[in-house]
């Protein structure tokens, strides 16, 4: 059986020809429900405009508890007890 992803956490910049935008873009072409997770610094500004819908941002740099908020919100994190 193929591993399969929970979510996309992606970077803007990627290099090698493709961006974090565009890859998003490509797996909502596949799975449009996929959820989307953006990191950046610079490229912030550009999130209403370039991310896909119902996608996430966090803001470079980011502190730990911030990637927690967003496992809780897609649903990554178990309940205490």
């Amino acid at each position: 059986m193929a591993a399969r992803g929970r979510v996309l956490l992606t970077d803007i910049n990627l290099g090698g020809g493709i961006s974090g935008w565009e890859l998003a873009q490509q797996i909502r072409e596949i799975s449009p429900d996929f959820p989307v997770v953006y990191m950046t610094s610079a490229s912030a500004p550009d999130w209403k405009s370039r991310g896909v819908g119902g996608s996430v941002l966090i803001q470079k740099p980011f502190a730990p508890a911030q990637l927690a908020a967003v496992s809780q919100l897609l649903g990554g994190a178990t309940s205490p007890g």
